[in-house]
């Protein structure tokens, strides 16, 4: 995994986790890799996946079973698309519309972008 330098390591792979989840690899009520298995599957120290793991079962996306590992909650797949959805709107739509605003994009072209883009 090739990871970039403007976020932390161990979410950027909490959220490939959370694409693999979307992607269908690991579905809802199924068993993840345990933490040994995923770190070395991407080449990462144990403790960056434990943190990772950690992180996605505060977000409501992995459960931990005892003595089984982590798996996939039932509602994972809502909970990644709400929390990213929110992100959107908090950040990349925020930045959007304020440089549309600065750009003076009327809503009418905005609407006109939004049909020439989502549906081609």
């Amino acid at each position: 995994m090739i990871f970039k330098e403007r976020q932390s390591i161990y979410l950027q792979i909490a959220e490939r986790i959370a694409d693999e989840i979307l992607a269908g690899t690991y579905a809802p009520g199924s068993r993840v890799p345990s933490v040994r298995e995923y770190a070395v599957m991407i080449e990462v120290n144990l403790n960056t996946v434990m943190r990772s793991y950690d992180t996605l079962q505060s977000w409501g996306i992995l459960d931990m079973r005892r003595g089984l590992g982590y798996f996939v909650a039932d509602d994972a797949v809502n909970t990644i698309l709400a929390r990213r959805l929110e992100a959107f709107k908090s950040t990349q739509a925020a930045e959007f519309f304020e440089t549309a605003r600065t750009l003076g994009i009327t809503p009418q072209e905005l609407s006109e972008l939004y049909s020439k883009y989502l549906m081609h």
